[in-house]
């Protein structure tokens, strides 16, 4: 019966880290950046994901922070 016991509480524990935290980000990530700016220090519109509207994710983008949406097209 133990056993049984520690291997549910395994089972729960391995689906438990598994799960998104608690803020609002998105499951989607920042596309990379491939260019950059030559501007020396480019104007930011965030800093944290809180600050943009809630469809959105603040991301570098090639010159500055962004709140950008989800990108609809598949990555190249």
């Amino acid at each position: 019966m133990k056993s049984v016991a520690a291997l549910l509480l395994v089972g729960m524990l391995i689906l438990w880290t598994d799960l998104p935290t608690g803020t609002r980000c998105s499951t989607w990530a920042c596309p990379p950046v491939r260019i950059t700016c030559a501007m020396l220090n480019p104007p930011n519109q965030c800093y944290f994901d809180w600050q943009c509207p809630r469809s959105r994710k603040c991301c570098p983008t090639f010159c500055g922070r962004k709140c950008i949406s989800n990108p609809s097209f598949p990555p190249i």
